[in-house]
């Protein structure tokens, strides 16, 4: 065996967004391609671990699936009686890999417009997440089935209804117009960032993490840094995830509960990832305009930073929170800021903030409402109250994780 299946998994995981980029370019057959791009896969996982990996893979990718998607096309003319045939004109005699001078001077990496593609405005954000995950990520969609508790079923029909969507648009294969090209990143980026924190945190079920989901949300913002190696949003949000993702080992015990950041033992931490996150958003802060990502990340290293939890440096983080708002006030960001003004000024000043949070009609009936809401009312001495506050951030939960973690704390007052 020339190359071992890991190794080869990896690779092809690399490969085949840019696969698939490459024909969907050719033929602008979304989801024929789709499936010949999985075909040439399976060859390929098939293959190449025993007789080595081919002098160009990625070439040798594009050729397999092109001959799949004109084996399809024939098939299809010949079904309908067509006596004239895309196959017909292009045989598939001509898609040999090329030469490595040809290769390299027609290549392009077209795994950024194909996330611009899968995060179309016409999808929901479900079809955007489904989707890029399918075709971008590379995950089956069992496994994007799992990852979000629907049957798998389920998922095929969404992430097919989502090609068709693609197709009845009839959007074309290239980058966005450049008055829409910084609207549509802010989209993939905010997937990316979903994906992201739905494998940290998982929604619901009876996991915390699912590591398939965050491993696939850095894999693949890595690569739009790479296209985009000067935008500082891109960078923000790797470092963002990085500086999250350092802290995973030390967020639950060995029996899978739930360990707070002010609890874990930051020996756990990840220092290599905390480096690098620091390092991405220092110079993304120093060099390019601030977005709401670089400031999320920002907040992550004054945490990661910190030796002990008591050391947190609290005035900076509410001063980052203050400027986090005034670019993308939401109530995510004043549910946080209240956690960081009851740490400087007082757990009675930041409960006064979550009233005013109550008011909002996006934050009724959501858990963590109820959850920083008992928090601060343990922190001011009210354990009554406090008591009632985790009850019902308990019952609101659909993580059993969280659900468990909340039930402890209020056991501790009760």
């Amino acid at each position: 065996m020339n190359d071992r299946p890991g190794q080869v998994d990896d690779l092809l995981r690399e490969l085949a967004p840019q696969v698939l980029g490459a024909l969907v370019r050719r033929y602008e057959q979304f989801d024929t391609c789709e499936d010949a791009v999985q075909e040439a896969l399976l060859d390929a996982a098939v293959q190449w671990p025993e007789q080595g990996l081919p002098d160009n893979p990625r070439a040798w990718l594009i050729t397999v699936g092109a001959r799949r998607v004109i084996d399809h096309m024939r098939s299809e003319h010949a079904r309908r009686r067509r006596e004239e045939s895309v196959a017909v004109s292009e045989p598939a005699d001509a898609f040999v890999a090329p030469a490595p001078g040809e290769e390299r001077s027609g290549d392009q990496d077209d795994t950024l417009t194909l996330l611009f593609l899968c995060c179309h405005p016409a999808l929901s954000q479900a079809s955007q997440l489904a989707l890029t995950l399918r075709a971008v990520g590379g995950l089956t969609t069992a496994q994007i089935a799992s990852a979000f508790l629907v049957p798998e079923a389920t998922m095929a029909q969404r992430i097919s209804r989502a090609k068709q969507r693609i197709k009845t648009t009839g959007a074309p294969f290239g980058m966005p117009p450049e008055g829409e090209r910084a609207e549509r990143l802010r989209v993939v980026l905010h997937v990316l960032y979903l994906i992201f924190n739905e494998g940290y945190t998982a929604t619901s079920g009876p996991e915390l993490h699912r590591a398939e989901l965050t491993s696939e949300a850095i894999r693949l913002t890595r690569a739009v840094r790479r296209l985009l190696p000067e935008d500082g949003e891109v960078a923000g949000l790797l470092a963002l995830m990085l500086l999250t993702e350092a802290r995973r080992p030390a967020r639950t015990g060995p029996d899978g509960r739930l360990i707070p950041l002010a609890e874990q033992d930051r020996a756990l931490w990840d220092g290599r990832l905390i480096e690098e996150g620091v390092e991405l958003v220092t110079k993304a802060l120093s060099t390019t305009a601030i977005g709401p990502y670089q400031v999320q990340a920002a907040i992550a290293a004054v945490h990661d930073e910190a030796p002990t939890a008591e050391e947190t440096d609290w005035p900076q983080v509410l001063a980052l929170y203050g400027v986090l708002a005034g670019i993308d006030d939401n109530p995510v960001v004043r549910l946080n800021q209240a956690v960081a003004v009851a740490m400087v000024r007082g757990p009675r000043a930041g409960l006064d903030l979550l009233d005013r949070l109550a008011a909002d009609d996006r934050m009724a009936g959501h858990h963590r409402l109820a959850a920083v809401r008992a928090h601060l009312l343990e922190m001011a001495g009210e354990p009554v109250a406090a008591l009632a506050a985790y009850r019902e951030a308990a019952r609101l939960t659909t993580s059993l994780p969280e659900r468990r973690y909340l039930e402890d704390r209020a056991a501790r007052l009760s």
